[in-house]
């Protein structure tokens, strides 16, 4: 154990120096972790400049445990595979618009109906209707398309507000899926292209309403309730991902 110690202060005294090609190995490996991380769909890890800061804390913490003067490549090598071994990468989950209703223990509400002798002075329920074909299917989209229609509604909601002379913010819920769809509209060719990226935006502006409380809408004095049509203002804390 002396020995050790002994070791771990005589080590401390090395103050180890970057080389040109140790520098530039430095930046090879940066290179490797953010072209990786861009290959990763789903990432909610994102490489920045922290992560190489770290590598080169690595490297040079490499060095002095070799009693080295210089940083070497292979020490630069041996801190690239601790730090890809220390990145964890978590999966986002698609979204889906047209999850059933939870109860507060996260089980799924059981809306089926048994048949069987109806109760005495209880009405037998009424059987659903069977389903048409005109049904639309399951709204679900990609976790990078849904932060790529709300950052697009929210930077505009922001910019409305900073252009704002009078002081007045907010945007109608039906003119901000109409702004979107008319800065889109070179991406839709058919009408059911446009009914579909409709009901898609309208999805996404009521999941950052109710579920992400990103978008916050405002309530009128003479109504004193929110309407089906609100203006809507980002909420002054949000920071939109980049």
């Amino acid at each position: 154990m002396e020995e050790v110690q002994r070791y771990l202060l005589f080590a401390r005294h090395f103050k180890p120096k970057i080389s040109d090609e140790s520098a530039r190995y430095i930046v090879d490996q940066y290179r490797r972790l953010r072209q990786r991380d861009c290959g990763v769909t789903k990432s909610s890890w994102r490489i920045t400049v922290r992560q190489l800061e770290s590598m080169i804390r690595l490297s040079e913490a490499m060095a002095r445990m070799y009693c080295s003067e210089e940083v070497h490549p292979r020490h630069v090598k041996e801190a690239f595979r601790l730090l890809s071994k220390s990145i964890i990468r978590v999966e986002t989950p698609d979204i889906n618009f047209d999850e059933p209703d939870l109860l507060p223990d996260g089980v799924a509400m059981d809306t089926t109906v048994t048949e069987g002798e109806p109760m005495e002075g209880v009405p037998p329920p009424t059987k659903a209707p069977p389903p048409s074909e005109n049904v639309s299917k399951q709204i679900r989209v990609s976790y990078e398309e849904y932060k790529s229609i709300a950052n697009l509604l929210v930077l505009h909601l922001r910019q409305l507000e900073e252009n704002s002379a009078d002081g007045e913010s907010g945007v109608k819920r039906m003119d901000l899926v109409d702004w979107y769809l008319e800065a889109n509209e070179a991406d839709m060719e058919t009408i059911d292209e446009v009914k579909e990226k409709r009901l898609l935006v309208e999805k996404v502006i009521e999941r950052l309403v109710h579920h992400d409380h990103v978008l916050l809408p405002l309530v009128t004095e003479e109504s004193g309730t929110e309407d089906s049509n609100p203006y809507l203002v980002v909420h002054p804390n949000y920071v939109v991902e980049s």
